[in-house]
C-alpha cells in the first residue's frame, strides 16, 4: 500500500530542521544568479541557465562543506569535543573546509590525507592543503587511497589521540552523512524561494553530488513536492554512494527532523555518465565546460567535480532536453582552489586565446 505525504512549504521545512544544532557559519542564503552569455553560448535555442553560488558560502573561499559543517560543528560542539580528526584526500575541499570551520569556532582539527600511494618525495603544499595549514590544521599524510582502508586510518589516529585524554569528533559515516545531508535539504528550499522570486520555475536542478549533498537535495525535492526533478552528476562512483545509500541517508536525515517524506532508490536521480576517465581525472569535456563558463561569465569551476557536472548539463541541452522558454539550474558546489595544485596539466590543456 502507498503512503501519501502531504508536501511541506519551505517554511515547514525550516522550522522542521530547527529542531537540530546548528551553529552559523555560512553566507547564506548565496545568491541565484542568470547566466545570459553562457546560456547563449552553449545553445541559441536551449534554455536560460541559472547559477546557485554556493562557491559563495565562506569559510576560506567557499563551497558545499560550509553548510554541512553548520550542522557537523553544532554536533561536535554539542558533545564536548575538542579535537576534529577527519580525512579524505590531499586536495580534499571537505577537509579544507572543516578546517576552515574548527578554525573559526575554536576546535583543534587533525586531518588525515591519504594519497593513496607511496611517498615518492615530499608532498607539495598547493591548493587545499597549503589552505589547511594555513588555518592551523594539524596534517598526516598517509598511502592509503580514499574509501574502506583511509576510514580505518582515520579510526585508527582517532583512537590514538583518545588514549591521550582527547575528546574527539571523528568522521562516523551513519552520524555524519544524515546530518550533512538537511544543509542540502535547506539549500532546495532556497532555490524554490529565489526562483519564485525571480519569476520562473526551474524545469531542472543540476548538482555535481553524492553523499550527503546528494541525498540531501533529493530529501528536498520530495519533501516539498517539487514538480521537477533535481538530478545529481555524480563525480565519482563509490559503493557507498550507490541510489541506495543515498535515499537510506535521506531518510536517516527525514527521521532525525521528524520529516515524513521517505525515499526510495528511485529517486535518486543519479547520473554517473559523465565520470570521463575516473575520480579525479579531469575529462575533455569538464575541461571545455570550465572554459567556457570562464570565458563567457567570468566565473570558475574547478576541473573534476563541478566542472564534470557542468558538462552534463550542457551535454542535455544540446541533446534537445529543454526548451528555448524553460530555466534550469546548476548548483555550484565549490572546490576551486584544487585547481593551483594541477596548475601546469590545466595550462596546457586549456587553449590560450589568440587576438588579432
Amino acid at each position: 500500500m502507498t503512503t501519501f505525504t502531504k508536501a511541506l512549504t519551505t517554511n515547514e521545512l525550516r522550522a522542521k530542521i530547527a529542531c537540530v544544532p546548528r551553529i552559523p557559519l555560512a553566507h547564506l542564503p548565496t545568491p541565484l544568479e542568470l547566466l545570459p552569455r553562457f546560456s547563449q553560448a552553449v545553445s541559441a535555442n536551449g534554455p536560460r541557465v541559472w547559477i546557485k553560488r554556493d562557491d559563495c558560502t565562506g569559510l576560506l573561499f567557499g563551497g558545499n562543506k560550509a553548510r554541512h559543517n553548520e550542522f557537523l560543528i553544532a554536533d561536535a560542539l554539542a558533545k564536548g569535543a575538542d579535537l576534529v580528526v577527519w580525512g579524505a584526500g590531499v586536495q580534499s575541499n571537505n577537509c579544507r573546509q572543516t578546517a576552515a570551520a574548527c578554525a573559526k569556532v575554536g576546535l583543534d582539527i587533525h586531518l588525515v590525507l591519504g594519497r593513496g600511494k607511496p611517498a615518492s618525495g615530499p608532498d607539495v603544499v598547493q591548493g587545499n592543503l597549503l589552505l589547511d595549514q594555513i588555518v592551523g590544521a594539524s596534517v598526516e599524510i598517509v598511502e592509503e587511497a580514499v574509501g574502506p582502508a583511509l576510514d580505518r586510518k582515520i579510526t585508527e589516529v582517532a583512537e590514538r589521540f583518545r588514549a591521550k585524554g582527547r575528546k574527539d569528533y571523528v568522521w562516523d559515516r551513519p552520524v555524519v552523512l544524515p546530518l550533512a545531508a538537511l544543509s542540502y535539504t535547506l539549500c532546495v528550499a532556497e532555490i524554490v524561494e529565489q526562483s519564485s522570486a525571480s519569476g520562473f520555475q526551474p524545469a531542472a536542478v543540476y548538482v555535481s553530488s553524492s553523499g550527503s549533498t546528494g541525498a540531501g537535495v533529493a530529501l528536498g525535492a520530495k519533501a516539498l513536492g517539487l514538480p521537477y526533478p533535481v538530478k545529481s552528476i555524480a563525480p565519482m562512483i563509490w559503493p557507498w554512494d550507490s541510489q541506495q545509500e543515498l535515499s537510506a541517508t535521506a531518510n536517516r536525515a527525514a527521521e532525525l527532523v521528524g520529516i515524513e517524506t521517505r525515499l526510495t532508490p528511485d529517486d535518486i536521480l543519479f547520473i554517473g555518465d559523465y565520470l570521463g576517465p575516473g575520480y579525479g581525472q579531469p575529462s575533455d569535456a569538464g575541461i571545455e565546460a570550465m572554459t567556457l563558463l570562464a570565458r563567457t561569465e567570468g566565473l570558475l569551476v574547478e576541473h573534476v567535480y563541478t566542472a564534470k557536472a557542468l558538462s552534463g548539463l550542457i551535454d542535455h541541452i544540446r541533446a534537445g532536453h529543454f526548451r528555448a522558454d524553460q530555466d534550469v539550474v546548476f548548483i555550484h558546489t565549490g572546490g576551486t582552489p584544487a585547481i593551483f595544485a594541477e596548475a601546469e596539466m590545466l595550462a596546457a590543456r586549456i587553449p590560450r586565446r589568440e587576438l588579432n
